[in-house]
């Protein structure tokens, strides 16, 4: 069985954390396949991260209902293309599989070796196009036209878990690129703000989750307070944005927010 070489890498504790919801009793989703790639390592140090900042998991949680429903919107929409931007561990392709419909998931090439031989190991079909390289360096466009992406068919992107861990220049290039080279698209993301990239939020669990997971050798980089310059800097509109803060009052009304960070960390969708 292909190994898990590094159970601190980041994507191995957002799919636990994801993993999770599986056990509650109204799941805000549901994701049987993630299980797959975890291990009582990864859940050890899962669950080290999240005894720390509870907020932790729960982002995770409720950002991947968001992502989950703005997708099932985009193929409802007739969406051809779905890229999945520093895929991780994610499932949707298999979760949300739709005659017709092509998933691109772009990684590194260890993760994409990892998440290909374990999906074969186990018997499930991937139906996706794994592309293995780094769309900063190399550009989102040529990996995917080397792959068989189509710019002129309606496609929608996401971009889960990476904003922070770039530059600014990095992240505008990005969506530059996709509206002066796709003719149809949108695009999914989240972003912290620049108080918890500076950690000047004031709240000491936010400052210790910030230092984690520089200490992991995945520091963060890229805060956004305003939104709406980011979209008018790279000619694209924004569609739809919340703060975590406001999924949690939306879907756990009866909890109450233990971190500030949920009103500091958001998602967005903008399009052309």
């Amino acid at each position: 069985m292909s190994p898990i070489k590094d159970v601190t890498g980041t994507a191995f504790i957002v799919a636990e954390f994801r993993a999770r919801e599986n056990e509650e009793p109204h799941p805000l989703y549901v994701d049987r396949i993630v299980p797959i790639f975890l291990d009582e390592r990864t859940r050890a140090e899962a669950d080290r991260i999240s005894a720390g900042f509870p907020a932790a998991e729960m982002n995770v949680r409720l950002r991947t209902r968001y992502l989950d429903d703005r997708l099932d919107e985009r193929l409802a929409d007739g969406c051809r293309q779905v890229v999945i931007l520093g895929a991780g561990l994610d499932t949707r392709a298999a979760r949300k599989r739709v005659p017709g419909v092509a998933y691109f998931e772009i990684d590194d090439p260890s993760t994409v070796a990892f998440k290909r031989n374990r999906l074969a190991e186990r018997g499930f079909e991937a139906p996706t196009t794994f592309i293995a390289g780094n769309y900063v360096t190399s550009g989102v466009l040529p990996l995917l036209e080397a792959n068989g992406f189509d710019r002129d068919l309606p496609s929608f992107f996401i971009w889960e878990g990476n904003t922070m861990y770039l530059t600014e220049a990095d992240a505008l290039k990005v969506l530059r690129d996709l509206k002066a080279g796709v003719r149809r698209f949108g695009i999914s993301f989240d972003y912290m703000d620049k108080a918890v990239v500076a950690k000047t939020t004031g709240e000491a669990g936010t400052t210790t989750f910030v230092e984690r997971f520089a200490d992991m050798g995945a520091p963060w980089h890229y805060g956004i307070d305003d939104l709406a310059a980011v979209a008018a800097a790279t000619g694209l509109t924004v569609t739809d944005a919340v703060t975590v803060g406001d999924l949690h009052r939306k879907f756990w009304p009866g909890r109450p927010l233990q971190s500030i960070v949920y009103e500091h960390y958001s998602l967005c969708t903008l399009k052309p």
